[in-house]
């Protein structure tokens, strides 16, 4: 019986396995596409690739538009994609990643809410840009409102300061 398995195969990857990896480039330069220019900046991305995802809007012909899509797929084989799949996963809302942020600011907003002093200057640690003064008086505002069944107003604006806190930090902002 002949062996007709080829050891000599077995480092190289297979045709369909290289347009694979391809077409998830080329979507990936797609969603670059669609992001704004100061998220744009803060990602490692070579001046080329630069250039090529501002000039994506110019093409609005089907096929022109496919044939850029192409080139800023060629454009991205030398991108670091590790470091931009990071900040799209921590920028996309149905990620894992993206969740598990937005749950842990929702559970500091609580702590601060129901805590004292100490949950404050646990979250000022953390947070050192935060500003004590303002989210006290949020905070004041948000118990008040919890007392008299009130809507949550001052919790929602609560919840927006740390977030623009935590993107900052992250240098998402």
């Amino acid at each position: 019986m002949v062996d007709s398995y080829d050891d000599s195969l077995d480092g190289e990857k297979s045709k369909t396995q290289v347009k694979r990896e391809l077409h998830a480039l080329v979507g990936l330069g797609e969603r670059l596409t669609t992001l704004k220019p100061d998220l744009l900046a803060k990602l490692p991305l070579t001046d080329a690739l630069r250039r090529a995802l501002t000039d994506a809007p110019k093409h609005t012909a089907n096929i022109a538009r496919k044939r850029h899509l192409m080139f800023i797929g060629k454009l991205m084989r030398d991108q670091d994609t590790d470091a931009i799949l990071s900040l799209l996963d921590q920028l996309d809302n149905s990620t894992r990643q993206y969740n598990e942020r937005f749950h842990n600011l929702e559970r500091w907003r609580d702590r601060l809410i129901a805590g004292d002093d100490g949950v404050l200057e646990k979250f000022v640690i953390e947070y050192p840009d935060a500003d004590r003064q303002q989210l006290r008086s949020l905070i004041r505002q948000a118990q008040h409102e919890l007392a008299q069944s009130k809507p949550p107003a001052s919790g929602r604006k609560i919840f927006k300061y740390i977030r623009e806190l935590d993107e900052t930090q992250r240098g998402l902002r």
